[in-house]
């Protein structure tokens, strides 16, 4: 994150008049000090930036600008180097207060309009006045992304009573999601960072009634192409010539991928100083966030009888007798749960709108659906106070093997455990 230029990073201006609190808000978004922030009109007197990597977006630069309404000595130069700043931002962030909208914040919506830059509106304090419904709605016609917030108190964290700071963030890098260009969310490699090149990569494909008739499917062949990509060297096997293909080759693999409905035949046949790992947790990886999704794995440990629980399938396609999502995932984790679970299932686009009323979110592999797409329903997940997982780390943590097959991605196995601590401690209270 250091080294990206900052010409690769994308740009976001903050906008707003003096002391609405465009400071603050940037202090709110990253978690620290990053403004010198004051009741005193005018506190910004330059552009501030401030370069981070806000994930799941990737590398920004915040571009806090001092108040459109200045009118101190210097205000026309302070404003000139505001007005360049337009010519820099890929998004206008415009804060503004509940029920105040002036000529300044017209005339920045109607720049960010003709230049079509994508504008988000912030109405910050909402600790002192909430936004009332007509002034919302007339926000709405201006731009679909709205929200309301209290930058006061940018240290709180979700173990706070009352804590909404996680929810505004969250909503904040949903739109920028929604909004940013598609080059600023080029993916994570799939295999080129876990095996070196002229490496040897064992793909087991179990060949079932779910394997296409005479083909594979997309994942298996994107991972074959990935490797091929990379200089490396990939052996395709099924899981019952698995151990086979260990003996005949003269030093073990670099890495075994598998099919996840037979990760823990893999695990116990794989010799334990190889890493292994499955094609839905590469993929997760590639297409979303995989710490996110290792973190809501961990709620599967805390699923009791009748809980709500989303399938959540990226494609369309017709169930077969086993299938895995609808059948096999289920059963799992009836079984892993100690009795039956209230299991929902959405395809396709058909994302729900109200996912509060689950206790966890079980995604597919998101094979079908654009990277921008799955970061957004996990957004979305998480703006709900939902854990959301997949099935890949699903299926490994009801077969016990879940701290095996994450073992290549530290970050993701670290995020598991401190979560599913997290969660041990709260059911002994």
């Amino acid at each position: 994150m250091i080294s990206t230029p900052k010409s690769l990073r994308l740009q976001i201006g903050i906008f707003g008049r003096t002391n609405v609190g465009k400071s603050s808000f940037l202090n709110f978004i990253a978690g620290q000090d990053v403004a010198i922030t004051s009741p005193v009109a005018g506190t910004t007197t330059d552009v501030v930036e401030k370069s981070m990597e806000l994930l799941p977006v990737g590398p920004v630069v915040f571009l806090d600008t001092a108040g459109l309404d200045d009118v101190s000595v210097l205000s026309d130069l302070r404003l000139k180097k505001t007005a360049k700043i337009l010519d820099r931002a890929d998004v206008i962030t415009l804060v503004t207060e509940a029920d105040s909208w002036t000529e300044y914040e017209r005339k920045t919506a109607s720049e960010a309009a003709a230049r079509k830059i994508p504008l988000i509106i912030v109405i910050n304090k909402a600790d002192l006045k909430s936004p009332g419904a007509a002034f919302t709605d007339k926000m709405l016609k201006i731009t679909p992304r709205v929200m309301s917030c209290s930058s006061l108190n940018f240290k709180q964290t979700i173990a706070d009573k009352g804590n909404t700071r996680d929810a505004s963030v969250d909503k904040y890098k949903r739109f920028l999601l929604e909004v940013c260009p598609e080059d600023f969310l080029r993916p994570p490699l799939l295999m080129g960072d876990l095996m070196p090149k002229g490496g040897v990569a064992v793909l087991i494909m179990p060949i079932d009634k779910e394997a296409p008739k005479g083909r594979l499917i997309l994942p298996q062949v994107q991972t074959i192409r990935d490797v091929l990509d990379n200089d490396g060297m990939s052996l395709v096997v099924k899981e019952t010539e698995y151990l086979a293909s260990l003996e005949g080759l003269t030093k073990p693999p670099d890495i075994v991928v598998c099919d996840s409905q037979v990760v823990d035949r893999m695990v116990r046949e794989t010799p334990p100083g190889v890493k292994c790992t499955t094609f839905s947790i590469i993929f997760i990886r590639y297409k979303g966030d995989l710490v996110e999704m290792a973190r809501g794995a961990a709620m599967i440990d805390a699923l009791k009888p009748g809980d709500k629980v989303l399938i959540a399938e990226a494609c369309s396609h017709h169930a077969i007798e086993d299938d895995i999502g609808r059948v096999k995932i289920p059963r799992w984790l009836k079984k892993y749960a100690g009795g039956e679970l209230d299991i929902g299932v959405c395809s396709g686009r058909d994302y729900p709108e109200d996912l509060a009323k689950y206790k966890l979110i079980i995604h597919c592999g998101s094979c079908m659906i654009t990277r921008r797409e799955m970061l957004t329903r996990i957004e979305k997940a998480k703006e709900s106070g939902v854990p959301i997982t997949n099935y890949g780390l699903a299926i490994s943590r009801s077969q016990g093997v879940l701290e095996r097959v994450l073992s290549p991605f530290p970050d993701a196995l670290e995020a598991f455990n401190k979560e599913k601590e997290r969660i041990e401690r709260g059911a002994s209270k």
